[in-house]
């Protein structure tokens, strides 16, 4: 997988963070830098965390299922890619403005789900697991950073077209990789 598609897919993969740093920043009014960084620090490190799981997972079940692992990437991708499109059309719950560790840990996790999931792909699709998670998570961690700030500033009217974004980029990942596997023997 070359460094643009892991760096698209850490932008699809941080779009969920993005949206609910949007809120965050909603939430808190007044905006300090450590607001900024800590939602970096905890969306960024929960997202490069899971793919990393998801990894180590997929690696030990690989040897089981290497003849359809361009499926179950299709599969994944495409599940995780629409459910953020229709996220992307459905109203959001109210944030609330806590940073505080059980606040931002539910958060963190909830927004990582789908980097699991991808974590799973890439063991099949034998992707060096280390400049992957450190893309993913720098990439999460500025765009939450930058979320906060944006969320003081402009408000929620990008929230629901992060989502689509970022779940239309991982569909037509998902996509390429059954392609690439059916068409030229990728």
């Amino acid at each position: 997988m070359s460094l643009v598609e892991l760096f698209l897919i850490g932008i699809s993969l941080s779009m969920d963070a993005f949206a609910v740093s949007i809120c965050k920043g909603l939430s808190v009014g007044a905006i300090k830098p450590k607001h900024m960084l800590l939602a970096g620090l905890w969306f960024g490190g929960f997202q490069a965390l899971m793919p990393l799981t998801g990894y180590l997972l997929g690696s030990t079940f690989e040897q089981y299922i290497t003849s359809i692992d361009h499926w179950v990437a299709f599969i994944l991708l495409g599940i995780i890619g629409f459910n953020m499109v229709k996220e992307s059309r459905e109203e959001s719950d109210e944030q609330d403005s806590s940073f505080a560790f059980k606040a931002m840990l539910v958060l963190a996790v909830a927004t990582s789900i789908d980097a699991l999931a991808v974590g799973i792909t890439f063991a099949f699709l034998s992707v060096d697991i280390i400049p992957a998670i450190a893309i993913i998570g720098c990439t999460t961690f500025i765009f939450s950073a930058a979320g906060i700030k944006i969320g003081s500033v402009f408000g929620a009217k990008y929230k629901s077209k992060a989502e689509l974004f970022g779940g239309i980029v991982l569909i037509a990942l998902g996509v390429k990789i059954l392609i690439e596997h059916l068409f030229f023997g990728g």
